[in-house]
């Protein structure tokens, strides 16, 4: 059984047996993969790694890399320390390091026959639906071209705003994106553990974690050379679990640890994706997990209860208050009256109108605002149950 007990090992096999049958696949790479020797790069994980693509190529997978490593790159080229971490000094790392990066890619990627692309993207581009799409149809070209699109973060534009957080998060975003089978999180750990293997070096690897399955604890601090963590690649693969599909947490240094994934060695922490019933279509799945909320909305217990319950929409009735400065249009989070977050969608109205209609029936919009876009404050259509 999996931790959790609700899911049988065999279930976990035939999923893992699937994976030689998956199109596209996303890879995310971790910083202290790539820079293995305290920042500086690995010369030998290139080669290999390009290999393991070769390989999976040959099998008839079509595939896309999440990298990270430009920042510890640059700064080792620039033979800067640990103490030069402002903005300015991180962005100018990248900018140099990302260089670096791609050239060691496309150097080993060629070798082996193949044509890699730099793909550099800010949360902006997939905020914005117009922009996600034509960023969709750019990789779906290269893919269909044979082309390995080398995604990374713009870092040297992007400010907080428009982050990603990690690029554990850009994979998991990217991973709909792209229509992808697999989500694959390369990192210097074995799998998620029961335990920090940390403190207690006997713990165990989790094998698999289904839908439904408490999850392991983790640590969310994130090595020397990276911006990520357990908890990050945790939240990246149970994001496109809900999104039906599965993904894989493993050992980035193992010789030829993605065949092998991919040919269903039992490698890593598989999570398990939502059953295709309850998977979260891909609209449904960029406003919960790639959209940035711009506001809270507070409501009543008979409105949770209709939105978790029973799918229905948020109505102006069920609001009790607002916080943040949002627009229409804009995602916001819903919560209960404890503050806990039960939902995340597309708001009809702004702020300030919510917070003028709240509390009133639907008929009453227009005769308060002189005008009504919706009988919904949030469409069931553009709300998701988190």
């Amino acid at each position: 059984m999996s931790r959790g007990g609700r899911v049988a090992v065999p279930e976990a096999a035939a999923v893992r047996a699937a994976l030689a049958r998956v199109r596209t696949v996303v890879v995310k790479v971790g910083s202290a993969v790539i820079a293995a020797r305290e920042g500086r790069p690995d010369p030998l994980f290139f080669w290999g790694f390009a290999a393991d693509l070769a390989e999976a190529r040959e099998r008839g997978h079509r595939l896309v890399v999440v990298s990270s490593g430009a920042i510890a790159l640059g700064r080792a080229r620039l033979g800067w320390d640990a103490r030069r971490r402002t903005m300015a000094h991180q962005q100018a790392a990248a900018a140099v390091g990302q260089c670096d990066l791609v050239q060691r890619y496309a150097a080993a990627c060629g070798e082996l026959g193949m044509a890699v692309a730099q793909v550099l993207l800010t949360h902006e581009d997939l905020r914005d639906r117009s922009r996600y799409m034509n960023a969709r149809a750019t990789l779906g070209t290269l893919l269909d071209q044979g082309v390995v699109p080398v995604i990374n973060e713009n870092d040297t534009v992007a400010v907080d705003e428009i982050r990603f957080g990690d690029n554990d998060q850009l994979s998991a975003m990217v991973a709909p994106l792209v229509d992808a089978g697999l989500l694959v999180l390369l990192s210097t750990v074995a799998g998620l553990h029961e335990r920090d293997p940390r403190r207690d070096p006997g713990a165990a690897v989790v094998g698999s974690l289904a839908p439904g399955d408490p999850d392991p604890s983790v640590d969310g601090t994130a090595g020397a050379a990276g911006r990520g963590g357990a908890a990050s690649k945790l939240g990246a693969a149970r994001s496109v679990a809900r999104h039906g599909v599965p993904a894989v947490i493993a050992d980035g240094r193992e010789r030829g640890i993605l065949a092998r994934i991919l040919a269903g060695e039992p490698l890593g922490t598989l999570v398990l994706p939502a059953a295709a019933a309850s998977a979260l279509p891909a609209r449904k799945h960029w406003i919960a997990f790639t959209l940035k909320t711009r506001g809270r909305i507070r409501v009543d217990e008979g409105a949770r209860r209709a939105i978790v319950e029973g799918g229905r929409s948020l109505l102006p009735s069920g609001v009790r208050g607002v916080e943040g400065r949002f627009e229409r249009g804009d995602a916001v989070s819903v919560v209960d009256a404890e503050g806990r977050e039960v939902a995340r969608g597309l708001c009809a109205y702004s702020a300030g109108e919510v917070e003028r209609i709240r509390g009133l029936r639907s008929s009453r919009i227009e005769a308060t605002l002189g005008v009504r876009y919706a009988d919904e404050v949030i469409h069931r259509d553009d709300l998701v149950v988190v």
